[in-house]
């Protein structure tokens, strides 16, 4: 199977994570902004094959954004406490 380009730059999966999750956030929100407009532009057109790529992208990207919300474990716990309770195997 060829590998094929993302349909708009920003949307690229093989460019680089940013390292701080304001700025991956950032990628990701114009990479799914990016992708709507294409979106919009190949349902205008009736492109079908494109569209469907391009929906298929747009869930990536959607996943990451998901992925990427969720808090880190240390920032979330009060006094920096494990997340977990403790469990007892009996």
């Amino acid at each position: 199977m060829p590998i094929r380009r993302p349909l708009t730059p920003s949307a690229d999966p093989a460019g680089e994570i940013p390292a701080t999750s304001g700025a991956r956030l950032d990628r990701i929100d114009a990479a799914l902004v990016s992708l709507g407009a294409e979106q919009h532009r190949l349902e205008r057109i009736g492109l079908e094959i494109p569209l469907a790529r391009c929906h298929t992208q747009k869930r990536y990207w959607m996943f990451l954004r998901a992925l990427f919300s969720i808090p880190d474990a240390k920032r979330s716990t009060p006094c920096g406490g494990s997340p977990w309770p403790s469990a007892t195997i009996r």
